[in-house]
């Protein structure tokens, strides 16, 4: 029997891309998809609605397009209604969307800014938060089978979000508060059985191929991401979607090509004690004892330049 067979999943993003290799991999593997795409540019705009129905129509019913935006009121819960309506209920919810809009702190435009917050977060946000009561009402009926093993969300990150890219602070805010959004949904679901992880991704998408190169490592690491498949980040998503991954939830993974990464949390890595009357110079005679540990100040880029496994 496929590892996901009896499930439905909701995806954002997911007419395109690494949305559209995790849809792929999750009827694959037995469940059945609604689709949440615009059909946009990686900027937001031109939205094309004939894009979502253009991706569902060889899947022979398994897959029901959405064709707005996640950022749109209305639609995740839209979207949850037409997974109950068309397929009996829901399962698993995969947030994809994004879109970029780059400019240095110094240039951006606050409307640019909110809008990457408004499809990137408060998207994921608006799902969960539509998705959530029916899977907390799976645990309790017991869909699938009781204790409740099919409730899952995943959330798609970016290692932009933990070490910072030139331009994208609107994507990298967006991403790390994901990261964030995942570890609360983790600990509100606990309870009900529901799990909620993150994927930072590295492969061959829109979002690569916009990279704007500023270093010679950077040209490396585009020129090397470009060469990553997408179908391994889907593969990793549908374990984690699996009854095999029950145990797992709160983490954040990296996938690329052949390779899986556990990424740390932020947690203290050294410790000062201070006088209750310290002096500026007792504060900067302790951060002095911090930096053999401080982080560097690198891109992620940087950080991922080596040739990666495929």
């Amino acid at each position: 029997m496929s590892a996901l067979a009896g499930r439905v999943a909701l995806v954002t993003g997911g007419a395109r891309g690494i949305g559209a290799a995790i849809v792929t991999e999750l009827v694959t593997q037995g469940a059945r998809v609604v689709v949440v795409d615009d059909g946009s540019g990686i900027d937001g705009r031109d939205a094309d609605p004939s894009v979502a129905d253009a991706f569902a129509a060889p899947f022979a019913g398994d897959v029901a397009p959405v064709a707005r935006s996640i950022a749109e009121p209305g639609v995740p819960d839209d979207a949850v209604a037409l997974a109950l309506e068309r397929y009996g209920g829901l399962d698993v919810v995969v947030n994809c969307a994004a879109i970029l809009r780059d400019a240095f702190v110094f240039k951006a435009a606050l409307s640019d800014y909110e809008r990457v917050l408004q499809v990137n977060l408060t998207g994921a946000f608006a799902t969960i938060r539509a998705a959530s009561p029916v899977l907390r009402d799976n645990a309790k009926n017991g869909r699938g089978g009781a204790p409740y093993r099919w409730g899952r969300i995943v959330n798609v990150v970016s290692t932009a979000a933990l070490y910072g890219n030139y331009g994208q602070a609107a994507y990298a805010s967006a991403k790390g508060g994901l990261v964030a959004l995942t570890r609360v949904a983790a600990l509100d679901l606990a309870r009900a059985g529901i799990t909620a992880n993150a994927v930072a991704p590295f492969a061959a998408t829109r979002v690569t191929d916009s990279i704007v190169p500023q270093t010679d490592a950077q040209i490396a690491y585009k020129a090397a991401a470009l060469s990553v498949p997408v179908a391994p980040v889907a593969r990793f998503i549908a374990y984690l979607c699996s009854e095999r991954a029950q145990d797992v939830t709160g983490q954040l993974f990296g996938v690329r090509g052949r390779e899986a990464f556990l990424f740390s949390q932020p947690r203290p890595v050294e410790r000062e004690t201070l006088a209750a009357d310290a002096s500026i110079d007792d504060v900067a005679r302790a951060v002095e004892k911090f930096a053999p540990s401080f982080t560097a100040l690198e891109t992620d880029l940087d950080a991922f330049a080596t040739p990666p496994i495929v």
